[in-house]
């Protein structure tokens, strides 16, 4: 017999299903990246959100609401990238209060370069296993439960 705390079969089916997914999947992408370009996913994205931003350049307050990530977090990540020449950060001109990363040209070329054998996991491990129906139901889902969690729905490159 189910306890109270107990979801019914069905929801505990998708929970787990979903929580092994959340759980197995960034340590695939980590995996990968780290062995092809020394990057972790968290890296990655800084750099691809950078790359996509107008100029390269994106305040952290900013990154670090794409990425749903502590300020302190997301500072320890780029004192790595910064260490080995992929961003810079400094003083927003338009706003002294606030710090800007800076793609550097190295960091562009290194991007560029764990690129394709991102896309080839993300391709192979999840975009492969569904119909473009089902791409897009997923881009709906998550959607959904990211706003359940909080007030920013996380990088949307439509509107970055």
């Amino acid at each position: 017999m189910a306890a109270a705390d107990d979801l019914p079969p069905d929801a505990l089916a998708t929970w787990s299903s979903l929580a092994t997914l959340l759980e197995w999947l960034p340590a695939a992408l980590d995996a990968q990246l780290q062995r092809d370009a020394g990057l972790t996913h968290f890296e990655y994205g800084i750099l691809y959100a950078l790359s996509h931003a107008d100029d390269g350049r994106l305040r952290m307050s900013k990154l670090a609401g794409y990425a749903h990530s502590s300020l302190s977090r997301l500072s320890r990540a780029a004192t790595r990238l910064e260490a080995r020449g992929y961003l810079r950060r400094e003083t927003d001109p338009e706003d002294g209060r606030y710090t800007v990363a800076i793609l550097t040209d190295e960091g562009a070329v290194a991007r560029r370069a764990a690129g394709p054998g991102h896309v080839e996991l993300v391709n192979r491990l999840v975009l492969e296993r569904l119909t473009v129906a089902q791409q897009r139901q997923l881009g709906v889902i998550t959607g959904r439960i990211l706003t359940a969690i909080g007030d920013e729905p996380g990088w949307n490159p439509a509107k970055a």
